[in-house]
């Protein structure tokens, strides 16, 4: 039963699947339409100086104010965050590096609508909590900012429809922060893609295993307001409130936004079907209250500690995709692409399995390092090729952080497309609420949307692209690593 997207989208979010499970079968949930997908490949003219706006400015959001003002070409040029504590640090930050400094700034829960107002401005970077990627990103593109989204993208499949639909109409792009897509393996393992390294693609592996049962906690902003109280140890964190009213996958791009590069998806392959279970919640549970035993007895988490999604692509290829924020196990985003000549992983180690010629069984074990270091050599990313020194010096998750940002600022400067558009950020973060979806009637099959409306079946595949650092205006003379923040961000348990 095909349903325009209009129809389905009637009275559908987050309402469940109740009637699905009375009728005793899951009825498709297809979503298509005519109109193509005009913002793939789109680029804008050439921003001699990009003008940054950082909007939210706490662990993760000061890391990023302090790589920015590190990119020849790029400056933060506003900053807003809820509180002006905040905004003073960065604004100090900046004095003390010889950074030139915002011409504003806004405390305040508008802030964000003034700063997408602003001549000045041409990016919004949008670090806030998840339920205000959607909103602020709509804003900026109404009013003809670049829209860059830290991850998910948004949370529904309305905010999904919602932010393609305005990105199509105002002609501005909208691209998800997904650092994880620039990690130096996953870079290798894309251009090992691309040389056919691994044949014909069949599997793909996808995660996010991370024990966050201190941080979700005992965070130092307890509130989806975001206000810190640091007298009370034990209350949840804004995250662990989702989780505790929601089931399925929360953080689903960190995994699976590589592997969808890797396959082209919105590119000469898409999303078909998934089904979605989790086991019972135990862990923050068990955490709660083995250490918190004097505060809220009764609160109850409603995502299960492990959730496990099977998806098929149109091809027929398969994906596994994991999360698991509450167990003591250690982390991985697992990482891994098997085709028809071998595969390669990237957790808990980078491992690859290659044969030479089909059938000499050499993929019953794994490469030995001088041959594994062999492969990276040979096959390491034009990105970190070239600024892969500065980017380890500059940090931000062992420099993806940097690499990531420094390509969206090279690809406005020069008039380039961004490496993933507003149908990437729908069609990952779609997972979100698709993945509940599944689970909350009873892991039945859930049909995944075409935000390309078909597009996907033309559209240019994804390539190993350069950056020419000497079209940049300037050096990294400047770039250091800000241990501060790094600091900052592993007490928030941000460590990628």
């Amino acid at each position: 039963m095909d349903q325009s997207r209009r129809d389905f989208l009637k009275g559908t979010a987050w309402m469940g699947l109740a009637a699905l499970a009375t009728e005793g079968a899951a009825a498709p949930l297809k979503i298509s339409g005519t109109t193509g997908a005009p913002m793939q490949g789109f680029a804008l003219k050439p921003i001699r100086e990009v003008r940054v706006a950082c909007v939210g400015v706490g662990s993760r959001g000061s890391a990023a104010v302090h790589r920015i003002a590190s990119i020849p070409g790029t400056r933060v040029a506003v900053i807003a965050d809820l509180f002006q504590e905040r905004i003073d640090k960065q604004v100090q930050w900046l004095k003390a590096n010889r950074k030139p400094e915002p011409v504003k700034t806004f405390a305040g829960p508008e802030g964000y609508k003034r700063l997408c107002e602003m001549e000045e401005v041409d990016v919004v970077y949008n670090v806030t909590p998840w339920h205000m990627h959607a909103p602020i990103a709509l804003y900026a593109m109404e009013h003809g900012k670049v829209a860059l989204n830290e991850v998910p993208g948004c949370l529904t499949l309305d905010e999904c429809w919602k932010l393609v639909e305005t990105s199509e109409r105002t002609k501005i792009p909208c691209m998800m922060l997904e650092n994880c897509c620039y990690g130096e393996y996953e870079m290798t393992m894309f251009n090992m893609v691309k040389q056919g390294v691994f044949g014909e693609l069949v599997h793909g592996e996808a995660g996010y295993i991370h024990d966050q049962r201190n941080l979700q906690y005992n965070s130092r902003y307890h509130t989806l307001d975001g206000h810190p109280d640091a007298s009370s140890a034990g209350r949840p964190g804004w995250a662990l409130d989702f989780y505790s009213k929601h089931a399925g996958n929360w953080y689903p791009t960190h995994g699976l936004g590589p592997v969808a590069k890797y396959m082209d998806i919105n590119r000469g392959d898409n999303f078909d079907f998934l089904v979605s279970l989790e086991s019972r919640q135990a862990n923050y549970h068990h955490y709660g209250r083995s250490l918190y035993t004097d505060w809220r007895k009764d609160f109850k988490v409603k995502m299960g500690d492990m959730n496990l999604s099977l998806i098929r692509t149109k091809l027929g290829r398969s994906i596994l995709l994991e999360h698991d924020v509450a167990s003591p196990r250690p982390y991985s985003r697992l990482n891994l692409i098997s085709g028809t000549r071998g595969m390669a992983m990237s957790y808990p180690e980078f491992r690859v399995a290659l044969e030479d010629k089909t059938g000499d069984e050499k993929t019953h074990e794994y490469m030995d390092k001088e041959a594994t270091d062999a492969v990276l050599e040979k096959y390491r990313h034009p990105f970190w090729k070239v600024a892969g020194e500065v980017a380890k010096k500059v940090g931000g998750h062992g420099g993806m952080d940097f690499i990531m940002d420094l390509r969206w600022s090279y690809c406005l400067q020069n008039g380039l497309p961004l490496d993933t558009d507003v149908y990437d950020l729908a069609a990952w973060s779609a997972m979100v609420e698709l993945t509940e979806k599944s689970v909350d009637s009873g892991s039945r099959p859930v049909d995944c949307p075409d935000f390309t409306r078909g597009a996907w079946q033309t559209a240019k595949p994804f390539t190993v692209d350069e950056i020419d650092l000497s079209k940049l205006p300037g050096d990294f003379s400047g770039a250091h690593q800000d241990e501060q923040a790094i600091q900052n961000a592993k007490q928030e348990g941000l460590n990628k």
